[in-house]
């Protein structure tokens, strides 16, 4: 996974990252994620929590109907 690949489906929100260990972050927002050389950081402000994805461990991304 790039960079750039996640750039432009934060343009489209909502979707869903899936790693290689198995979780799954969704991004609804974009001012819930942000995107560095190696890694993405997602955020979730109602759960006081932050979780880095290593752009490596990125298996799919899957982009979600928005309701």
């Amino acid at each position: 996974m790039t960079m750039e690949t996640i750039r432009e489906l934060i343009r489209r929100e909502p979707f869903v990252i899936r790693l290689s260990n198995g979780e799954a972050h969704e991004i609804r927002h974009p001012e819930c994620v942000a995107i560095t050389k190696s890694k993405v950081v997602v955020t979730y402000p109602d759960e006081d929590r932050v979780v880095h994805c290593g752009l490596i461990h990125i298996n799919a991304v899957e982009v979600l109907q928005q309701a």
